[in-house]
């Protein structure tokens, strides 16, 4: 990714279970120096996470954006593996790369709605399991289950198609090394 000596905030945008996280973690054990800032991992070192997952995310997202900011000053990548649909939250990260004189660069992991559903729906089937992975499933179903996701899919594809510089990657199930190209491809 790294073609000057500008940092680049990597925000890797997507509906739940599409492998941010999974690509995220690929993309840092390729590039020596870049920060996986993963706050649903963040979010795990909150107090009373577990049953308040949202909230959890809500006090970490501050520490998250000052994290982030604090590591681009140095001069270093980030990569950001988080599911963002409120332009004012997105917002957020963006003005935290420009102060940090950090390119803020956005790509969404996308596949059609029906396969990005059965994606969530087989999560962790593979044997890597993260520890949020049940309290994303006890929201999803609250909002509900599978129309919850079809409304998140569809947010995503709106927002993506109001930021002008975002590129769309194919998420393509079970095909990490795959998508991970098309990443790269896109940069």
């Amino acid at each position: 990714m790294r073609t000057s000596a500008i940092a680049t905030l990597l925000h890797l945008n997507g509906p739940p279970g599409i492998g941010k996280s999974t690509i995220a973690r690929r993309y840092v054990a390729e590039h020596r120096g870049t920060l996986n800032c993963d706050i649903d991992v963040l979010r795990t070192l909150v107090g009373g996470w577990a049953e308040d997952f949202a909230g959890a995310g809500s006090l970490i997202r501050p520490a998250a954006l000052a994290l982030v900011e604090a590591y681009l000053a140095t001069g270093r990548d980030v990569v950001l593996p988080q599911l963002l649909v409120d332009p004012a939250e997105l917002a957020l990260f963006e003005a935290c790369a420009t102060r940090a004189g950090a390119r803020f660069v956005e790509r969404y992991l996308m596949a059609d709605v029906d396969r990005a559903v059965a994606r969530f729906e087989r999560r962790g089937a593979s044997g890597h399991r993260e520890p949020w992975h049940d309290q994303v499933r006890r929201i999803v179903a609250e909002k509900g289950g599978d129309g919850a996701l079809v409304r998140s899919h569809a947010a995503v594809l709106d927002l993506l198609g109001t930021r002008s510089s975002a590129v769309a990657v194919p998420a393509v199930e079970g095909d990490v090394d795959g998508t991970y190209r098309a990443l790269l491809g896109s940069l």
